[in-house]
């Protein structure tokens, strides 16, 4: 595999890893059990790893840009979905214009 590909490989695990972390600190109900907690914090240690492996071949502007807004969106999707948290135009608004800082910021990489 090309060293390109891994590292957005990694970068995508290092996603998996941050949202499942999220996911366990709300189980966790403000890191008052022991198992969620200790998953969480496996999760994000597992995910700032990641990150670092795909820094070394990604922009580190890039990767956290990618990072952040897919985390981002993610756990607002589940929140969403899972939590039944609700859900407003406001919100979605602020998703689409994240989204939209991360295409921005990858078409200004690809101008450089």
């Amino acid at each position: 595999m090309p060293a390109y590909a891994f590292a957005w490989c990694m970068l995508v695990l290092s996603i998996a890893a941050e949202v499942t972390g999220t996911i366990a600190l709300k189980y966790s109900h403000g890191l008052s059990r022991l198992l969620p907690t200790l998953g969480m914090g496996a999760c994000y240690a597992t995910a700032i790893w990641l990150m670092g492996i795909s820094t070394r071949v990604i922009p580190i502007s890039t990767a956290y840009a990618v990072w952040a807004v897919a985390c981002t969106a993610l756990t607002a999707l589940i929140g969403v979905i899972w939590f039944g948290e609700g859900i407003s135009m406001v919100k979605t608004a602020g998703l689409a214009c994240a989204l939209f800082s991360l295409v921005l910021l990858n078409l200004a990489d690809a101008a450089a």
